[in-house]
């Protein structure tokens, strides 16, 4: 039964869309002999073999449905063949695919996809090819996202498909994109001109008629204005209203109302009731209404785009960032200039100044400066000393440096944050969600209120009945209404970008505008993660050197901050069989004897004293205290914080003499020692069943269960890549001031939504009655509603300026014990 009925619906859809004189698929003109396909029974026309083999091939895919669904024709289908090879090429692929469990994924872009019903059938399409393991379309932004097996099938062979089916592939890339903008600005700009221009003659002549009050004006230079203002207003409603009402012919195919139903309608009914009142030579023409409405409203929905665009510009910044050529060191010291793809790790890359870094590596040089503003948001130049990491687009500054690559592609910090943002932005948050639904309830209500009020009218004053209706319909159009919530977020995430702090969860800035208390993990979070040797203990079987070097072979992959205090040790031996035991140490097989590093139980079955043990298990050999320094703006971050009426925490794993001073040093009062991963989640649960909504900050892999558990979490960006996809929100630098920034601005947020809606609310309350009343008139109607629009818009673009940055303090020295939190 459920076949039969998509069977019908289809059939019906069809048979709409064979009306139409262009082709079946696409919907361009039809050549004097054009191609001929049998489907369901119904003789179809195409303008090509391309087109008709593209609608073959979907009914026999049993996909019809897709006809039946979209909202406007698909791109037409190039029936000569297209050489995808390229796609398959490891140097394209190195570029712009990562790897994930179990294959390869890349994102695409696609300028064939025109509709919802589009992004659904490349769902559907790209699901049924052999070893495509995922696949997503977003028809908002034109992207395609693979991920696919390569031991099954090459890229080229679901991408030959889409081909197929008109949907030509493209690197999604920033340039692609800022092109792609900068056209739609300009069609934009455009209409907004013709628009203005328009409803300026218009109103002019209107303003002529408005003010022969004494009704002295001679017949026919009245009808005269009123022919001229019919010219003028023409392509304002239909060039510049365009949008609008192409936006309300989606809404009623798909049998949803919304905005553009009402903006179009109140629009065409206005000109069209005007031309007919023109010919007829009634008293009332309304063109000046439908001329300001669609101006008005152009420019509240320019202003909404801009808001979007702000978060969007992150990832084309981040795109554009990527240079196209990079400098390779030869072995004999000469350089050539090579593709960015054809840098490989290991290779040695030459910057110069005002240069971009073309990929992740360490520094060779003693001494550089690089500005990290896009990946961190910190303004000023950040100093890198030999050893240090350099990341791909930032920019080299004051002196050229060399450094050795360690990562390319995809695989890079840039790539991954692109990656991170392009998430953020595809999360449709439940209260943007439901501010939909309302809206659509809302315009069937006001439907059936605008029938009452136009039968009332007609019984009681009928020569007003159709001013007063379509004053009701124009000034309650829920634009506001549906405005309120996406507005702010889009420039809440613009606004965060800027911070530096990404939210990558939907729902995160909700969460995080509650959040009561705050955790803190404690190495590489609130201290800077680059402990150093402090002392050094030394039994007498061994002596200082040869402990140094069995403690960097078990620290030399571990990944663990501590790493760094042995980094520089030279000569370090190999160690095999290495496993972490999570908040106790580090395992393994150095020259052939097993060796523990951590905490004293666990190394050397000692009694906890806060240093930093290596032994065998049962005996010890030597033990090391270790120094660390807290972040520069630790301090500055924990009182801005506690002035926003958090309570802050502190739960680590080091010994409880070392947080006990770190704690006093930064000010936090509730610290708690030896935390292991399973009591770190076990005290967010404690806050939680107090009633509390905990924010928990951390960076290491043992962070990573608590950052899932609390309410809301924040990862820091140096931290683990588990630690990153566990948290709501990532902080791309070091900053921790960032923290209460994004505290704030995630509260501004709520507050603005809550104001926008409000407004919206109450707007609505205070003009449908006086429109019911017939105490506004058309072209007032559209006046109100556009600023109603307006305010709203601005209202939340205040969110895009994001609060000052708060100075850092003196880093001083600590000394702590670390286990391994």
């Amino acid at each position: 039964m459920a076949a039969a009925m998509s069977a019908g619906a289809s059939g019906r859809s069809d048979s709409l869309l064979a009306e139409t004189d262009g082709c079946y698929h696409c919907g361009e003109e039809l050549p004097v002999a054009p191609a001929r396909v049998e489907l369901d029974g119904s003789s179809r026309r195409f303008c090509c073999d391309g087109c008709a083999a593209a609608a073959q091939w979907i009914r026999e895919a049993d996909l019809g449905d897709y006809y039946q669904l979209r909202s406007q024709h698909a791109g037409r289908v190039d029936a000569d063949p297209v050489d995808l090879a390229v796609w398959d090429r490891d140097e394209l692929l190195a570029e712009h695919a990562h790897d994930i469990p179990g294959g390869r994924e890349i994102t695409l872009l696609t300028d064939g996809m025109r509709c919802a019903a589009c992004a659904w059938l490349i769902d559907r399409v790209l699901a049924r090819e052999a070893g495509v393991l995922e696949a997503g379309a977003n028809a908002v932004t034109g992207r395609i996202r693979v991920a696919w097996d390569p031991a099954q099938t090459a890229l080229s062979a679901p991408l030959q498909r889409l081909v197929a089916l008109g949907y030509r592939p493209y690197l999604a890339s920033g340039e692609a994109r800022e092109r792609a903008h900068r056209r739609q600005r300009n069609r934009d700009l455009i209409r907004i001109g013709v628009a203005g221009l328009g409803s300026m003659q218009a109103m002019m002549l209107a303003g002529s008629l408005y003010l022969d009050t004494t009704g002295s004006m001679p017949i026919p230079t009245r009808d005269f204005f009123r022919w001229l203002t019919f010219l003028v207003s023409t392509p304002v409603v239909f060039y510049a209203g365009w949008p609008f009402i192409s936006g309300a012919w989606r809404e009623l195919r798909h049998r949803q109302l919304g905005m553009d139903t009402l903006i179009a309608g109140s629009t065409l009914l206005a000109y069209f009731a005007s031309v007919v009142g023109t010919v007829r030579g009634s008293e009332h023409v309304w063109y000046d209404a439908a001329v300001m409405f669609v101006f008005l409203l152009s420019i509240a929905r320019m202003l909404e785009q801009r808001a979007r665009n702000i978060a969007s510009a992150q990832v084309d910044a981040l795109a554009r960032a990527r240079p196209a050529f990079a400098t390779r060191e030869l072995a004999d010291g000469s350089r050539e200039s090579i593709p960015l793809p054809a840098l490989v790790i290991g290779d040695i890359a030459c910057v110069a100044v005002g240069e971009v870094v073309p990929a992740d590596g360490r520094l060779l040089d003693a001494h550089a400066r690089f500005e990290e503003a896009l990946l961190t948001g910190e303004s000023s130049p950040v100093d890198k000393s030999a050893g240090d990491p350099v990341y791909a687009g930032t920019v080299c500054r004051e002196h050229p440096a060399r450094l050795a690559v360690t990562e390319t592609g995809s695989a890079t910090r840039l790539s991954q944050l692109a990656r991170l943002v392009e998430q953020a932005q595809a999360q449709r948050p439940a209260l943007a969600r439901t501010a939909e639904r309302i809206a659509h309830y809302f315009v069937s209500g006001l439907l059936l209120a605008t029938v009452a009020v136009y039968v009332g009218w007609r019984a009681y004053d009928p020569s007003r009945a159709f001013e007063v209706t379509l004053a009701l319909l124009v000034i309650s159009c829920p634009c506001a209404l549906s405005l309120a919530v996406p507005a702010a977020l889009a420039a809440a995430h613009g606004a965060l970008a800027k911070l530096g702090v990404l939210a990558v969860r939907e729902n995160a800035l909700d969460r995080l505008a509650d959040a009561t208390d705050i955790v803190f993990d404690k190495t590489g979070t609130l201290s800077d993660g680059k402990p150093a040797l402090a002392a050094v203990e030394v039994s007498a079987d061994l002596d200082r050197s040869q402990v140094l070097r069995i403690a960097a072979a078990l620290e030399r992959d571990s990944g663990h901050p501590i790493a760094r205090a042995f980094a520089r040790v030279e000569h370090a031996p190999l160690a095999r069989e290495v496993r972490a035991v999570p908040g106790q140490g580090i395992e393994g097989v150095v020259d052939g004897r097993r060796w523990r590093l951590g905490q004293a139980g666990f190394a050397a079955d000692a009694s906890d004293d806060g240093w930093l043990w290596l032994g065998d298990g049962a005996q010890a050999v030597a033990r090391f205290q270790l120094a660390e320094s807290e972040r520069a703006d630790a301090r500055v971050a924990v009182a801005s914080l506690r002035e926003l009426g958090l309570s802050v925490h502190l739960s680590s794993g080091d010994a409880v003499g070392a947080v006990e001073r770190f704690a006093r040093q930064v000010g936090i009062e509730d610290a708690h020692a030896r935390q292991s991963p399973e009591d770190k989640l076990a005290y967010a649960r404690a806050l939680q069943a107090q009633g509390r909504i905990v924010a928990m900050i951390g960076d290491g892999l043992n962070d990573a269960p608590v950052l899932a558990g609390a309410d809301v979490s924040l990862a820091i960006g140096e931290g683990a890549a588990l630690a990153q996809r566990a948290a709501d929100l990532v902080l791309t630098g070091s900053s921790l001031s960032r923290i209460p920034e994004a505290i704030s601005v995630a509260r501004r947020t709520r507050r603005i939504i809550h104001q926008n809606i409000a407004w919206a609310i109450g707007y609505n309350v205070l003009a449908l009655p006086l429109a019911a009343a017939g105490m506004v008139t058309p072209w007032i109607a559209a006046l109100g509603m556009a600023l109603s629009s307006l305010i709203v818009t601005a209202n939340a673009l205040r969110l895009t300026r994001a609060p000052a940055s708060a100075p850092a303090l003196p880093r001083p020295r600590l000394t702590a014990a670390e286990g391994r939190p």
